[in-house]
Order: C-alpha cells, then sequence, then structure tokens
C-alpha cells in the first residue's frame, strides 16, 4: 500500500516491536519522518538507524515530564507534528482470574499505561496540532474493547475507554482540523502470541484452534496489516474520516462463528 506523506511528521508510541514498529517501518515507507518512542530505547534507536529521517526517543508514556519533552524535542528538531499512532500498551498473562480476585495493582499498571498514558500523549499531541490547525491522532484498541472478553477486565476497561476517548476527541478537535480515529485489532501475531499460541511450552498452545474457530478467516492478523489499517487513517485520502474505530479482526466481531 503506498500514500504520500512526504513532509509529514509522526510520532509512534510502543514502535520497538510489533504492531508500533510495523506502523512506524510503514510511514516512514511512504514518506513520512517518524520519531519512534518506546521504554525500549536501544531497539527503537536500531529501527530508526535503518530509515532516512526517522529518530528514535525513550518514552514511558506514563511520565507526562517525559512526553512532554518528547513532543518538544519532535517539533524543535523536525517542526511540526503532523501524526501521532497511541500504540504503547500492556497485557497481563499473570492475572487471568475474575474481577474479585484481580490485583489492585495490575489494575492500575494496565489503565496507567493504556488508557491514562494514551491520554497525556494525546494531550500533549493536540496542543501542537491545534496550533497547526492540523493532525491526525490515531489510536490502537482492541477488540476486547468492543466485545468483551472473559478474565480480562483491566484491558477491557481499559480498551473500551479508549475507543470513547478516541470518539469524544473526535468530536473535540473536529474544529481544529484535527482527526482522531482509532483501530481495533483482533488477535494479531506478534512476537508474544506467536509464543503463547504457537511456541512448544506456550501457555495457550492447546487453544489455539478453539481461538482461530472464532475467526471467519481462520487464521491470526499479521502485524503488517494493522499497519495497513494505520497508514490509510494516515493518508491525505482520509480526510473525512474522524472519530471512527476500524475493526481488523478477520471477522471475529461479526458475530458468532459456529458450526452447526
Amino acid at each position: 500500500m503506498k500514500v504520500n506523506l512526504q513532509d509529514q511528521v509522526a510520532l509512534v508510541t510502543g514502535a520497538a516491536q510489533g504492531i508500533g514498529k510495523s506502523i512506524a517501518e510503514s510511514l516512514a515507507a511512504n514518506g513520512a519522518r517518524v520519531v519512534l518512542t518506546d521504554v525500549d530505547f536501544a531497539t527503537v534507536t536500531e529501527t530508526a538507524a535503518g530509515h532516512d529521517g526517522c529518530l528514535a526517543r525513550q518514552l514511558d508514556v506514563t511520565n507526562p515530564e517525559q512526553i512532554a519533552e518528547v513532543i518538544a524535542a519532535t517539533v524543535d528538531k523536525l517542526g511540526r507534528l503532523d501524526i501521532v499512532v497511541n500504540n504503547a500498551g500492556v497485557n497481563t498473562m499473570a492475572h487471568r482470574v475474575t474481577i474479585d480476585e484481580f490485583p489492585r495493582e495490575e489494575w492500575d499498571r494496565l489503565l496507567n499505561v493504556d488508557l491514562n498514558g494514551l491520554f497525556a500523549v494525546s494531550q500533549a499531541a493536540a496542543r501542537v496540532m491545534r496550533g497547526q490547525g492540523s493532525g491526525k491522532i490515531i489510536n490502537i484498541a482492541s477488540v476486547a474493547g468492543l466485545v468483551p472478553l472473559r478474565l480480562q477486565c483491566a484491558f477491557v476497561a481499559a480498551k473500551a475507554g479508549v475507543i470513547n476517548l478516541t470518539k469524544a476527541m473526535a468530536i473535540e478537535l473536529g474544529q481544529y482540523g484535527i482527526l482522531v480515529n482509532g483501530i481495533a485489532p483482533g488477535s494479531i501475531m506478534t512476537q508474544g502470541t506467536r509464543q503463547l499460541f504457537y511456541g512448544e511450552d506456550g501457555s495457550f498452545r492447546d487453544s489455539v484452534q478453539q481461538l482461530l474457530a472464532h475467526i471467519p478467516l481462520a487464521r491470526p492478523g499479521t502485524t503488517e496489516e494493522i499497519a495497513h489499517a494505520a497508514l490509510f487513517l494516515a493518508a491525505p485520502e482520509s480526510s473525512y474520516i474522524t472519530g471512527h474505530i476500524l475493526t481488523v479482526d478477520g471477522g471475529w466481531t461479526a458475530g458468532y462463528t459456529r458450526d452447526f
């Protein structure tokens, strides 16, 4: 997929691996100057070095001071901020329990990264974009924010929050020329899911067929397929789309898949 992002400046959080890395590389391949950010500074530095005009910055989205520094440095170095992709996020595999047993500290950790961090980055970016009179914010949510999954109360709550926050931001910021949209990925083949579901010692190796049975396309998605969705929302051609959640899940949430 090719679009023209020449002279556009983009910032991607959680860009060290998986979906974030694929999005950052896709934006760069289409002409954008991309600032790749992550808590894993070494890895984003290596990725950024492979793309002309791209920069790497260490960023913990739960640190407001660091967010302000990275946004300011981006504008100072590259002159503007056109696209922000809020991808940084965490989940937990150690606490797949019902809400009455879910640890409060894990609830706080997930909400702080997945929702509060996204809010803080969006707030800082929106201030810059409002001054420019233009910009695009793309939030990575999840199908878990649309259709709750059991034993994941914190992740579900955070991603549901992301979905409605995305729509609220679109309503508020449209008058300033800022478009805000989200992407809700389904089961995506990242390093983590490959190990958990397909690795020899994966915790959910025995559940793969059950998972795939709920996906009409009968396979997990790729990080590149999420990157294509982000590229579409970042492209000039999506200029009349805001407040939309683009679901990329192989049909998982379309309805109840069953064999009778």
